[in-house]
């Protein structure tokens, strides 16, 4: 459970400010493929060198930055929108990792690889989660300025000769690399829940940037707690109840969010006044 709560704890960290980034240039879908584009490398690392953590990131990580290429070329190489190129590469990815594993692995080989285990991280994959947490930071501090114009002017940053290409690499290395990290922990058709439902949940209750991702850190950080504490009480799958627990709180911030709300214009602005004051 502590090493489950650090690698909830450093995975939102990471995860949430690269999500309020994802969803700021509306990439959310291809987050969602590229989650499960890392299924088919996995599984290739699993059956060349077996439950093996370097071998099973690595491929991960080649599968997903290669579906994230091959969409991004067909999408401006085509006529064909990203969102429908991303639809078809991550059904793909999806449809040969589980092909793979069921063919050399076991039904529980499959079922961790798709929802994970996070009361299984060991110390090597915490120490892999907090060096990929930690670079992560590392590449939004040195890197900010061009990530953040790159994903709300993109072609303003190409006017004034910023290195936009760069950005955009650089994002999609940095989002690759934290699922690949919550894969080892969530699976693959999880992975994406503390990347982006905290970041869609901040959008509805702060301004700007630093304030969302902030916001979004923390979100990720007490859902996963809460999350391993129902799953520990209940005695049910950790991964799911992290990933519910922040839907649940993405449904409230939805319903009563101050920013844009469904609920915001009905209920009396004093009542906001006295939760800004608090």
């Amino acid at each position: 459970m502590r090493r489950a709560l650090a690698a909830v704890t450093a995975l939102s960290v990471s995860s949430a400010p690269i999500g309020c980034l994802m969803v700021l240039r509306r990439m959310s879908l291809a987050g969602d493929a590229m989650a499960h584009a890392v299924l088919p490398g996995a599984a290739i690392g699993f059956i060349a060198a077996g439950l093996s953590l370097p071998a099973m990131s690595v491929g991960g990580f080649i599968a997903a930055m290669a579906v994230a290429l091959l969409a991004g070329f067909v999408s401006h190489a085509t006529p064909q929108r990203d969102d429908a190129s991303f639809a078809a590469f991550y059904l793909i990815a999806l449809a040969l990792g589980v092909l793979l594993v069921s063919l050399h692995g076991s039904p529980v080989d499959l079922m961790h690889m798709l929802f994970g285990s996070v009361l299984a991280v060991d110390d090597a994959a915490l120490v892999q989660i907090a060096l990929v947490s930690s670079g992560t930071l590392c590449a939004l501090a040195l890197m900010y300025r061009p990530l953040v114009l790159h994903s709300l002017d993109p072609g303003h940053l190409r006017s004034v000769g910023g290195p936009g290409a760069a950005a955009h690499v650089l994002l999609l290395v940095l989002v690759v690399a934290n699922l690949v990290s919550s894969f080892l922990a969530l699976g693959t058709l999880l992975a994406i829940g503390l990347m982006m439902l905290p970041a869609a949940s901040a959008r509805f209750w702060v301004e700007g940037l630093p304030a969302m991702a902030a916001a979004a850190a923390a979100i990720g950080a007490v859902s996963g707690a809460a999350g391993l504490l129902v799953s520990f009480h209940a005695e049910l799958p950790s991964g799911p109840c992290i990933v519910l627990i922040c839907g649940a709180v993405y449904m409230v911030s939805l319903l009563f969010g101050r920013r844009n709300g469904l609920l915001a214009g009905h209920l009396p602005k004093s009542l906001y006044r006295a939760r800004a004051g608090s």
